[in-house]
């Protein structure tokens, strides 16, 4: 991880010091042993074929069950251009939507995201879904290719919702 933030950030380290945001993100896997497989193997991520493979600090499951796959203090690969300051939280399913229509779902990570914006002071609108990330103040990236890459999950019109739902949990 400290050569991929050396290469993407022009940080010298693996630790993630500071987060300031926090990143929603489908897993589009059927469920989290599914998605801890993903995370699981050392292996070139199948997307920009680098080391180390992708991961996400937290995954929460169809029934409100909270994993956590990363230290806080560690970069996870969740996330270009933001790795080096987020936080990322994998929620099981394969659309927004789902999710938002998941009640223990939804409640498991809205809990957890409000615990995570608490304890870092990272602002409501600094916590944002992976298709946003390219809006975000502390997107950098160094890599020429990559500047412009980002997802769909968790669009603008759904992360509105779910941001006004967070608000309901206070620091």
């Amino acid at each position: 991880m400290a050569r991929y933030a050396e290469r993407h950030y022009g940080l010298n380290t693996y630790r993630l010091t500071h987060p300031r945001v926090i990143v929603e993100h489908l897993s589009v896997t059927p469920d989290i042993a599914s998605l801890y497989n993903t995370f699981a193997p050392d292996i070139r991520d199948p997307e920009l074929h680098e080391y180390p493979n992708v991961c996400a600090h937290f995954g929460v499951g169809h029934g409100g069950g909270i994993f956590q796959f990363v230290s806080l203090r560690i970069m996870c690969r969740h996330t270009v251009g933001l790795n080096w300051t987020a936080l990322g939280i994998e929620n099981v399913g394969y659309s927004d939507r789902q999710i938002l229509g998941n009640h223990r779902q939804l409640r498991a990570s809205l809990k957890l995201t409000a615990w995570l914006r608490c304890r870092f002071q990272i602002k409501i609108k600094d916590v944002i879904g992976h298709h946003e990330s390219l809006r975000s103040p502390y997107h950098r990236e160094r890599v020429r290719s990559l500047k412009h890459q980002t997802h769909r999950d968790w669009n603008h019109h759904d992360m509105h919702i779910y941001r006004r739902k967070l608000r309901r949990y206070r620091c």
